[in-house]
């Protein structure tokens, strides 16, 4: 069972008169690696800056092991954080670079060489202990950074956006190292970051947030399949996102046809958001459709191909391994698990990114006129 390590309480941070954080509540539990996940100016970097000391909120309580620590400064909190620019010194070699915090602890030399040497094996920088960080690449400096912030064992590690200025291909190894480290310290780490594919790689748990305010926590693959609202299914992955109508417990009507689902617990005809993620559809005859549409353009992506499919006027995207050519029949069929019914948001109608939200067809209001 794990233990709770850190809970913020209705937090709130203003600047002036702009409300960053607005309300946030949250539980982090002891060696966990939890992603706080959102657009730039979500309020994630507020968040990780109040954990660490370096803000004060403006109301609300943050506790570290049950201990109220607002008043707490940054370096009497067991907190170390990894920020986008390592600040690693250029003047010292990688080993005393690690050591750095250590000798200022005054910790005898042999512990020192100890935890340093024990932590190079930990981020894979065995050897390199004379190189001069300058003639080093950017995620070996990314791991030096982050042994010297773990060779004080730390409860909490906090990284800022840590892999913003690697390349792509150094950013997906850095992301299995981290989650490597993580696992082998046992350190919770708090990661923040805007890119959602980073997010679902490595995180036990996510936390999305818009406008300074949590939108929805859980395990990855929940935030994924069972998105609560549109800005979610928007964000994390590619969504096709709709306008429908709960007739009863697992009954949707979207498109003018009735489908069987597993959602329930909505009001009876209760406009409702619905959510078809593109790799869930299959491509059928077009005799043999839920729905038919017309293929208006394709486009390779190496895996599988994006169709985008337009059905009277609203385009769809689907991911297939099979090549459909423009101007292509088609039919879709769906399963009960693929539609994920959402209730309405203030976020409804804004997102999707292949849904035109035209007015055209009006089959889809049957069941009562769409609420915004």
């Amino acid at each position: 069972m794990s233990k709770e390590l850190i809970r913020l309480t209705d937090l709130t941070m203003k600047f002036d008169t702009e409300t960053v954080l607005d309300g946030i509540n949250l539980y982090i539990n002891d060696s966990e690696f939890l992603t706080l996940l959102g657009p730039s100016g979500c309020g994630k970097t507020t968040t990780l800056r109040i954990i660490g000391g370096f803000l004060t909120p403006t109301s609300g309580d943050v506790f570290f092991d049950g201990k109220r620590i607002n008043d707490v400064p940054a370096y009497k909190r067991q907190i170390n954080t990894v920020f986008q620019r390592y600040a690693l010194f250029p003047h010292l070699d990688v080993y005393d670079n690690i050591a750095f915090g250590l000798r200022i602890a005054k910790l005898p030399e042999a512990e020192v060489d100890r935890r340093v040497t024990e932590m190079l094996e930990v981020v894979s920088l065995k050897g390199f202990e004379n190189r001069s960080v300058d003639a080093l690449s950017g995620g070996q400096q990314q791991r030096v950074a982050i042994a010297r912030a773990l060779v004080n064992q730390p409860k909490v590690l906090l990284l800022d956006e840590p892999l913003g200025a690697l390349d792509l291909r150094l950013r997906k190894d850095m992301q299995n190292e981290l989650k490597r480290i993580q696992q082998a310290t046992g350190i919770t780490f708090i990661y923040v970051t805007h890119d959602q594919e980073e997010a679902l790689t490595m995180s036990d748990t996510i936390v999305v947030m818009d406008k300074g305010r949590i939108q929805q926590i859980g395990r990855p693959e929940d935030i994924y399949n069972e998105p609560k609202n549109a800005f979610v299914a928007d964000f994390i992955g590619e969504s096709n996102i709709l306008d429908g109508v709960m007739n009863d417990d697992y009954l949707v009507t979207f498109f003018g046809r009735q489908f069987q689902c597993v959602d329930k617990g909505f009001a009876k005809n209760e406009p409702v958001d619905v959510v078809i993620r593109p790799e869930d559809i299959d491509i059928v005859p077009a005799s043999e459709g839920h729905l038919t549409g017309t293929v208006t353009s394709i486009t390779f992506k190496g895996v599988h191909y994006d169709i985008i499919v337009d059905f009277k006027g609203f385009k769809w995207l689907i991911q297939n391994t099979d090549f459909e050519p423009v101007g292509a029949k088609i039919g879709i069929r769906l399963n009960p698990e693929d539609i994920h019914v959402m209730h309405k948001s203030e976020y409804s109608g804004m997102f999707g990114d292949y849904s035109s939200y035209s007015a055209e067809y009006d089959e889809i209001a049957e069941g009562g006129e769409d609420e915004e």
